[in-house]
């Protein structure tokens, strides 16, 4: 009791548990993600400056006006309005003026499947982007092929990416948290997090080379099944933009996911390595990633 009073004196207050700092990634994962995450902007932009020089996606072996089997075609038509941009999918035809098929500054509208501001560079140069393209390609294989021999042999693939029995039994929980913008910041990935950083690696970046290998017609001569296995070279040129739309969808949802669970702690972490964890007495693990 308090000396000058009969009410019971107040528990004193436990302090709070701070959220602890830890290392979260190593060198070669910020290493790995940010290479990636530079060859695929400028593939994307360069890849779509190629698209525009055949703004036609097929099914099969080949192509041409002899052949129905466009599934996507983006371009121009002339109305009485003037021209108008088009996006053509499975024969179902959609107005995209000034965005797809006829865009461009005020009074200087042209025909062009993607607008400059999307594509590198932004005037009509194929030569270039190919180069670009090419090249970044090649960044992101051989960076991706090291990434898999590393984490073979350090056992980063088995201890932080391959979801185990309870991880999967945590999934329905994981999915309503995010949906509620609700996020945990633990150590180890969440479940969500090993299956769609799982699809990307192992599923989607080597589709994006395997498919960008077979439509090299120097490769042919290399890898000769490649191509067959895929479908033909236009196949595999529409496997490869469908591909690249879901790499984009995924880098949208990523990003504002950053936003949501704490940008400045989640960006630290990719640029440093460290990162604030929950206080303790959560469900996070003891292994750094």
């Amino acid at each position: 009791m308090d000396a000058f009073s009969s009410r019971p004196a107040p528990a004193r207050e436990r302090p709070a548990p701070s959220r602890q700092l830890i290392y979260r990634h190593s060198a070669w994962t910020r290493l790995t993600h940010w290479l990636w995450a530079l060859s695929l902007f400028f593939l994307l932009l360069s890849g779509l400056q190629i698209f525009n020089a055949r703004p036609q996606l097929y099914i099969g072996p080949e192509s041409g006006f002899a052949y129905d089997n466009t599934i996507l075609r983006i371009g121009a038509a002339s109305t009485p309005d003037g021209p108008r941009g088009f996006t053509e999918i499975f024969g179902h035809r959609f107005d995209t003026t000034g965005v797809l098929g006829w865009s461009g500054p005020p009074g200087r509208e042209r025909a062009r499947a993607f607008p400059s501001w999307a594509t590198i560079p932004s005037y009509y140069d194929l030569g270039t982007a190919r180069v670009i393209h090419f090249f970044f390609a090649w960044v992101l294989g051989l960076t991706l092929l090291a990434w898999l021999i590393a984490s073979l042999v350090n056992g980063h693939i088995r201890r932080d990416l391959l979801p185990r029995p309870s991880d999967l039994s945590r999934l329905p929980g994981d999915l309503r948290d995010h949906l509620r913008l609700r996020f945990h910041h633990n150590r180890n990935y969440n479940t969500l997090q090993k299956l769609s950083y799982g699809c990307v690696l192992f599923i989607l970046l080597p589709a994006m080379v395997l498919t960008g290998l077979a439509m090299s017609p120097s490769m042919n001569s290399a890898l000769p099944w490649l191509n067959e296995a895929l479908g033909g070279r236009q196949t595999a040129r529409t496997i490869h933009f469908a591909v690249m739309t879901l790499l984009v969808l995924f880098f949208v949802v990523h990003l504002a996911m950053v936003l949501a669970a704490g940008p400045i702690n989640e960006l630290r972490s990719i640029v440093t390595g460290w990162y604030r964890t929950d206080p303790p007495g959560g469900d996070g693990g003891e292994r750094s990633i």
